[in-house]
């Protein structure tokens, strides 16, 4: 097999689980390639010596790797994602980060999920990913989320208006300090923390989220993933914020964004042992009441 790595600023502490995932993979002849910011800063902070090849861009996921696997929290999670694409290579998450929807392998499991990878005990688990077109193409080759599109005021206390249509039929106007659309991955992310429901992966939805709606009977709505959601902005200020998975730029008022279901699916590795309601259920702390 040909094992790309990705990681984001390793610490001192977290270099072990790398060097344990390296250790692991070379058991059994598997084929490293680590990403080359990762590369270089191991090397550089820590004077770690590893020869492998490298990848930088999203085309090096076309030329023969089997699997990604990505060490951090969610937020690696989806800059590694941005490598993968449409490309179907498959990625597993381990967390050495905090809470770790995405990355849900836990780091004490490395080498027990690496026994079930040789002995290809896994399935692929689909999830959905954002589409998001602008008139000025403000993402170029970026226009894809995981979790969830974001639209928020800038420099001002000001609340912005967000007019919202769904399928081209007018669903309202949101005046609040911005919107969010996630997916069902993305709904136990900013989603969560602004009210909205969780969904399980698998489900064909998307979540239209206001972020503190000034109406008081706004709620969040799931929609049809088929459907297109189209935005437009007004604002005191000139531009606004608009946000792919933490990649932020700024939007004039006026301008439309569309957002659609990607033409692809991304594969996420699951294991037998793990489910989604297990993690909601750990890492939010449900039945912590003595009385379950």
């Amino acid at each position: 097999m040909r094992i790309a790595i990705y990681g984001y600023k390793f610490s001192r502490q977290n270099l072990e689980y790398l060097t344990q995932v390296v250790e692991e993979c070379r058991k059994r002849a598997w084929e490293l390639v680590l990403e080359e910011d990762l590369l270089n800063h191991v090397r550089s902070k820590f004077d770690y010596h590893l020869l492998c090849d490298v990848f930088n861009q999203a085309s090096d996921f076309h030329q023969g790797i089997d699997m990604m696997i990505c060490l951090g929290g969610d937020g690696s999670f989806l800059r590694a994602v941005r490598y993968i694409r449409s490309s179907e290579v498959p990625i597993l998450g381990i967390n050495t980060g905090r809470l770790g929807f995405l990355t849900n392998i836990s780091k004490e499991a490395i080498s027990e999920t690496f026994h079930l990878i040789e002995q290809k005990k896994y399935e692929y688990q689909k999830r959905s990913l954002l589409k998001v077109d602008t008139e000025g193409d403000l993402f170029e080759g970026e226009k894809y989320a995981l979790n969830e599109l974001t639209i928020t005021k800038k420099d001002t206390s000001s609340m912005i208006i967000v007019h919202a249509k769904l399928d081209n039929k007018y669903l309202n106007s949101y005046w609040a300090d911005g919107l969010i659309v996630a997916t069902p991955t993305g709904s136990t992310g900013y989603n969560l923390s602004c009210g909205g429901p969780i969904i399980t992966p698998g489900c064909k939805v998307h979540i239209i989220t206001p972020i503190a709606a000034h109406n008081l009977n706004v709620r969040p709505v799931v929609v049809p993933d088929h459907l297109p959601i189209d935005l437009s902005l007004e604002s005191r200020d000139r531009t606004c914020l608009v946000s792919l998975d933490g990649i932020t730029k700024n939007i004039k008022q006026g301008e439309e964004i569309r957002v659609t279901k990607a033409e692809f699916l991304l594969n996420v590795v699951k294991f037998e042992h793990t489910n989604f309601l297990d993690t909601i259920r750990n890492k939010m702390y449900w039945g912590i009441d003595n009385r379950n």
